[in-house]
Parts: structure tokens; C-alpha cells; sequence
């Protein structure tokens, strides 16, 4: 049951919200929060890096893969809805994304953990309830 619910999934949605990801996240990242972003990292006084191959791809790579495993979840418990497809993507947003960034941010290398998780909040849950929703509408 579970791995077929794989076979059931829409590509259109899945490249919709990969679509959606990629461009969302290039301009949250890349005009709306940069200053804020390396003020998080305590990189302020430093130059912008620019992004190669890896920062622009490795995201939007890790970001298909979040995609694909919420389409299938999404098929495992039926959402019928799009108030349960929003409801699922609240709860993955803030249950997962939102508490994996800060617990990735609490440790030494990050001076800012809970400016830095104030920082991405909304792009991940953003993201997740825009994702579960075109899932939802591409199915």
C-alpha cells in the first residue's frame, strides 16, 4: 500500500510544485530576506557568495524529493479536500520543515538560531501549503 501510492502520483503536480519552489525560492532568497539571511548566519559583514550549481540546484533537487514523498502521503491518507490538502501542508510546514530548520540552527555554527528560523519560516510554509494544494488541484 504504501509504495503504491507512488505509482498513483501526478507528475503535472509534481512539476508544478517544483516550478513553484524553485521560482518562490529564488526570489524569497535572493530579493526579499538576503540581508536578513546572512544577518541570521552572522555573515553580514561579509561579501554576498554567489550561487553556483550546487546552491541552486541541490535545493531545488531536495525540494522534489519533500514534493514527491507529500504527493504520496497525500494518496496514503485521501486527501479529499482542498481544506485537508491545506490542513496537510500546515501540518507538514510547521510540524517538519519549520522545526527541522530550527533544529539544524541550534548549534554553533549558526549564531541566530531562532532569527534564522524567523527567516525561512515563511518560504517553507509557503511552500508546503502551495505544494499540497497543487498537488491537491493536479491530481
Amino acid at each position: 500500500m504504501i509504495f503504491s501510492a507512488f505509482a498513483q502520483i501526478s507528475l503535472w503536480g509534481i512539476l508544478a510544485a517544483a516550478a513553484f519552489g524553485f521560482v518562490f525560492g529564488g526570489l524569497y532568497f535572493g530579493a526579499l530576506v538576503p540581508r536578513y539571511y546572512a544577518i541570521a548566519l552572522g555573515r553580514e559583514a561579509l561579501p554576498a557568495a554567489r550561487p553556483d550549481a550546487l546552491t541552486i540546484l541541490g535545493p531545488f533537487l531536495c525540494n522534489v524529493v519533500m514534493i514527491v514523498t507529500t504527493a504520496a502521503i497525500m494518496r496514503m491518507i485521501g486527501i479529499a479536500s482542498l481544506a485537508d490538502a491545506l490542513s496537510l501542508g500546515l501540518v507538514i510546514g510547521v510540524g517538519y520543515l519549520l522545526a527541522m530548520c530550527m533544529t539544524i540552527a541550534i548549534n554553533p555554527n549558526f549564531p541566530r538560531p531562532f532569527f534564522y528560523t524567523m527567516v525561512n519560516a515563511p518560504y517553507f510554509l509557503i511552500s508546503s501549503l502551495m505544494t499540497t494544494v497543487l498537488l491537491f488541484l493536479l491530481q
